[in-house]
């Protein structure tokens, strides 16, 4: 027993790939979509906040549907730094308000409240394109900060990702 598995849309996900170049979808989106599914139901919307910000969209079939892909949290305020001669890298938390009452806090404000915009307009455009009402699961590392002001995400799920993993290691593994 044992082995090495590829996770790709080949593998056993349980869901239908609704998608025309498959081979394009990375094995992390296809685990999230698998755990999503597996612990939350469907349809349902996964945000998975790292390096990139992902939206991965199942169906109420279910089918892995696709969904979007746009910088991180980190990757934007990363690049401002890089960009700008005098902005300084700082700690991503929670704003204390929206007006910043120091370059620190202006770009805290800037970026958690700005990255918020960000999601909700995201997910309205992803619902008015979907049919039923999907579940909205968060994950990654920077979820449980985002999720903190918007009411869209139902669930905060660190795990999702790797639930998946495992449960198509165990379909692969187990016969």
């Amino acid at each position: 027993r044992g082995g090495f598995h590829l996770l790709d849309h080949r593998s056993p996900l349980g869901m239908a790939v609704d998608y025309p170049d498959p081979e394009g979808i990375g094995a992390d989106r296809l685990a999230n979509a698998v755990g999503a599914v597996a612990r939350h139901g469907f349809p349902a919307v996964v945000i998975d906040f790292g390096t990139a910000v992902t939206f991965d969209v199942i169906s109420d079939q279910p089918a892995y549907c696709g969904g979007v892909i746009a910088p991180g949290l980190g990757a934007m305020t990363g690049y401002l730094v890089r960009r700008t001669a005098l902005l300084p890298l700082i700690e991503i938390e929670e704003p204390v308000a929206a007006i910043g009452k120091s370059t620190t806090q202006a770009m805290q404000a800037g970026a958690v409240f700005g990255y918020r915009g960000l999601v909700r307009g995201i997910l309205d455009k992803i619902r008015s394109e979907m049919t039923g009402s999907p579940k909205i699961i968060a994950t990654g590392g920077d979820a449980a900060l985002i999720a903190k002001g918007l009411p869209d995400i139902q669930v905060v799920d660190a795990d999702v990702t790797l639930e998946g993993l495992r449960i198509v290691a165990s379909r692969v593994f187990s016969g």
